[in-house]
């Protein structure tokens, strides 16, 4: 029996109800990612890549259709165990950091396994571990407003790979950096990919950053098109 996909979607349609309308947003998209491939979704504006990165990403659920990780089908799980689920399973990187000024980058770092009542020690030293991978050791103790935006970024990267999940999820990640900082971004990510067989889902406009990927694929109008 061959090794089911990291993550995958089944014929998954999202269907909003405005003014009385019915929205499509999403027509019937089926996608299959593999252990340790880098995908990135392109398409225009509104044709509904987001969505899809959150549905996949279990923040919104699908009007019908299915999203598997590891061939289990987590659509229909209770709010509270999709929640332990996304926890515990998703990675989420976005085009802003979304850290907490308030608090430390470790501290940042160590936040998704305090929420999953992880032994503080352990929290720590994964942190650790993770923030000496992408060269911020040095700033363990500066807050986010005293680190510059590319080491935002990987410290947000950080965040999101501390609970060690099946599959990262990255929305325009590079799209509030400069070119430079951008292409840091990107090769830490393939790096990533190399060293610990990450398993990516990249919604980006950048054809740079698209080409260092696997495999790209286009949606529009709800639809995957090629």
């Amino acid at each position: 029996m061959s090794d089911p996909a990291a993550l995958s979607a089944e014929n998954v349609w999202r269907v909003f109800r405005r003014d009385g309308y019915d929205l499509e947003v999403l027509k019937g998209v089926s996608l299959s990612i593999p252990r340790g491939e880098m995908v990135g979704v392109v398409g225009v504006s509104g044709a509904g890549k987001t969505t899809l990165l959150q549905i996949l990403g279990t923040l919104d659920r699908p009007t019908s259709g299915r999203v598997l990780y590891g061939g289990r089908d987590v659509s229909g799980l209770p709010e509270e165990e999709m929640a332990a689920f996304r926890n515990r399973s998703v990675g989420f990187v976005f085009q802003f950091h979304n850290l907490l000024p308030e608090f430390t980058v470790l501290e940042n770092v160590m936040l998704p396994c305090l929420i999953a009542r992880m032994d503080p020690q352990e929290a720590r030293r994964r942190a650790e571990t993770l923030l000496a991978e992408v060269g911020l050791t040095g700033r363990l103790a500066h807050r986010t407003g005293e680190i510059s935006g590319g080491e935002q970024q990987r410290a947000a990267i950080c965040r999101a790979l501390v609970m060690e999940p099946s599959v990262l999820l990255a929305d325009e990640p590079t799209g509030n950096l400069d070119r430079r900082t951008a292409g840091g971004v990107v090769d830490l990510l393939v790096e990533l990919n190399r060293t610990r067989g990450l398993s990516l889902l990249m919604v980006t406009h950048n054809d740079r950053v698209a080409e260092r990927l696997h495999r790209v694929v286009r949606i529009d109008d709800g639809r995957i098109v090629s």
